[in-house]
């Protein structure tokens, strides 16, 4: 009997280690995985292909178009006709000539519009890349434009009660559960310690987190060969919830990235950055 309970001691006490090895490994491994996409993007850093298409959208910027043979070098993003150099990590933001809040790509739109006299439906026709296919103009600009607010201090500003009413509803999105598989955003970004394939999942409910992701986009997708801007994110997440296809500068889409530039206050802007 004694002998019995030795053994299954010794058992009990096998498996233990078993286990606590286990988890050992997959722990080394998960870190050992995220260590690695990072050296490869800490490679990629010193040329990244984004540094081409900023260089589009500036030509872009200063380029006269439309029936006004005007450039975007007047648009006013918060800080001033024309003054970009910190101005997007202020946004979205309320604009009193436009009477609503904007992200930086539904402002553009807006300045593409109201300085060069271009259609709104024309514009946004085609917002993003496909496969193998140069950027957009929009992509261009957009990446241009965020360049020049890289090192700025993340502050979205509060202060409007359009600001708080699209940060609220940006919550109640973030949040919301549907579609066929019933997922919500925060399915996936609500919790730490969480992977889909090789990519971790950021905690987009928690301050560190929730700066990092906000302050990477735009990025250059390396396994898209193609710059995607932070509406491209929203729409991307949406598609991936198998939710309908969400519009492109959308009140959804500006007040899902008004919540999360809120949660994202006092980060650094890191864009165009290098994503997978």
């Amino acid at each position: 009997m004694r002998q019995t309970n030795k053994a299954g001691v010794a058992l009990t006490a096998m498996a233990g280690v078993v286990a606590l090895a286990t988890f050992s490994m997959q722990v080394h491994a998960q870190k050992t995985t995220e260590q690695g996409i990072q050296e490869y993007r800490d490679m990629l850093a010193d040329g990244n292909p984004a540094e081409l298409v900023e260089l589009r959208g500036e030509d872009l910027w200063a380029k006269p178009q439309g029936p006004k043979n005007a450039s975007l070098e007047q648009c006013d993003f918060g800080a001033g006709p024309g003054k970009l150099e910190g101005a997007v990590a202020t946004m979205p933001r309320f604009f009193s000539d436009a009477g609503k809040v904007m992200d930086v790509e539904t402002r553009l739109v807006h300045c593409m519009v109201t300085l060069q006299g271009r259609d709104v439906a024309e514009i946004t026709k085609k917002p993003y890349s496909s496969a193998g296919e140069k950027p957009t103009e929009l992509e261009s600009l957009v990446a241009y434009i965020y360049a020049q607010s890289r090192g700025a201090k993340i502050k979205v500003p509060q202060s409007h009660p359009e600001e708080m009413a699209s940060r609220a509803r940006g919550e109640k999105i973030f949040f919301y559960r549907g579609g066929p598989y019933d997922f919500s955003c925060a399915s996936c970004h609500a919790t730490d310690d969480q992977r889909i394939r090789l990519q971790g999942l950021p905690n987009l409910t928690k301050p560190e987190p929730a700066q990092a992701a906000f302050a990477a986009w735009p990025a250059y997708r390396v396994s898209q060969g193609a710059v995607r801007t932070m509406q491209w994110r929203m729409y991307d997440c949406f598609r991936q919830q198998r939710f309908p296809e969400l519009k492109y500068g959308s009140q959804a889409s500006i007040d899902l990235i008004t919540y999360l530039g809120v949660k994202a206050e006092g980060g650094t802007m890191q864009a165009t950055s290098l994503k997978r």
